[in-house]
């Protein structure tokens, strides 16, 4: 490989324009200069000569370490400006120099990360698939078609039409397992999808709900998320939307006995833009919201991100599915909901909270439900995994 010099930016930026095209098929859509662009926003202040790397073993673990992720600040400042969290630009500066140098080669960047163009940075590669998941998932999927996301990794944002029509086959196939998993288990039903940020759990939702309207069962749904306090009050107690601390839980689980038991329930509301529940967190009704009305239901909705880790509420649940989407993709939908229609966040913000969420939430919240669902709904890789008891059912 020629030695590139690293004092002059523009034979730098060259160089890795071309090898993050290995990287990052997005990158072909950029020109060079466009490249160059966004490479001005995350130059080293000593230049590029001044970053020194750390061996990929050292890397591999400091990305495999909750407190590398725990101590990640979601709103560093430089002077009045809103930045990129410390550690997380050098992780990215770190791996565009040995990429350039030849120290990191391109078949380990992308096995530990994937790089997402409009946020210009490295998200590590979270691993869904424990031992311990695969084993419970009786080893294989139960259905597997032909992955389609695969055309994502060319666009820098994904809108939800272009979703569905790659998730049409595995979404056709679980919304007809779960009817015949309510043929068999009976009414009145509760089904539980949980999943990551992102991943089209109210989507799916909605397109089971339709499939059973037509059916002639009655529907209701409970969306933990309406459950959360404000995010002020979260981020100020260091909650992180993780557990039941985050939730107005008695109100949560006080609703899910009472629609089980055939009754209607008010429950509160949280407003996505303000990120602001409808309640205090003593679960008073504040001045001006309204609550929300539930009807009793023949067959009970639960969309969320942990419903299965809350024991009071677990055994309640009829159907338990997990609805997952690789990170990389989730961040490119997150880009288009949250960011283009929502503008839901500031940029750094945005950043570095996905950074850091991913990988505690995947140790914390999903995986440990993984291990324990019924049913998981891999879109990227187009496979549904059942577990033995719910094969033995089938």
């Amino acid at each position: 490989m020629t030695a590139i010099n690293l004092h002059n930016n523009d034979e730098f930026s060259e160089a890795l324009y071309k090898r993050m095209q290995s990287i990052s098929p997005a990158i072909k859509g950029l020109e060079l200069y466009e490249f160059r662009y966004a490479l001005e926003n995350v130059l080293p202040p000593g230049g590029w000569a001044s970053v020194v790397i750390k061996p990929m073993a050292e890397v591999e673990r400091l990305v495999s370490d909750s407190s590398f992720y725990t101590s990640i600040q979601l709103r560093p400042k430089q002077g009045s400006r809103m930045v990129m969290d410390p550690q997380v630009l050098s992780l990215l500066q770190m791996l565009f120099i040995g990429l350039v140098c030849g120290s990191y080669p391109a078949a380990w960047i992308n096995e530990h990360f994937s790089f997402d163009v409009r946020g210009f940075y490295f998200i590590h590669r979270t691993r869904y698939y424990t031992k311990k998941v695969i084993q419970h998932m009786g080893g294989e999927p139960y259905r597997a078609f032909v992955p389609k996301q695969a055309a994502f990794e060319n666009v820098q944002s994904v809108g939800y039409k272009a979703f569905k029509e790659a998730n049409a086959e595995v979404d056709q196939a679980f919304i007809n397992l779960t009817s015949t998993l309510v043929e068999k288990k009976g009414i009145p039903v509760i089904i539980a999808i949980a999943g990551q940020t992102a991943a089209g759990k109210t989507e799916i939702v909605e397109r089971l709900q339709s499939a059973f309207r037509n059916c002639g069962k009655s529907l209701a749904t409970v969306e933990i998320d309406h459950f959360l306090t404000d995010r002020d009050y979260r981020e100020a107690k260091g909650i992180d939307s993780l557990g039941k601390e985050a939730l107005h839980y008695d109100m949560l689980l006080g609703c899910i006995k009472d629609l089980y038991a055939g009754k209607a329930v008010s429950t509160p509301q949280y407003d996505f833009l303000q990120a602001t529940s409808s309640h205090t967190v003593e679960g008073e009704l504040k001045a001006g919201c309204q609550p929300l009305r539930i009807e009793p239901a023949e067959i009970i909705f639960m969309e969320g991100n942990f419903p299965f880790l809350l024991p009071e509420i677990a055994h309640l649940i009829g159907i338990k599915a997990m609805y997952l989407t690789d990170d990389a993709v989730r961040l490119k939908r997150k880009w288009k909901r949250d960011m283009d229609y929502r503008k839901k966040y500031e940029l750094y913000y945005f950043l570095n909270r996905y950074f850091r969420e991913q990988f505690l939430m995947a140790e914390q919240v999903y995986i440990p439900q993984m291990e324990i669902c019924d049913l998981i709904v891999d879109t990227t890789r187009a496979e549904i995994w059942v577990s033995d008891e719910v094969k033995a059912r089938l």
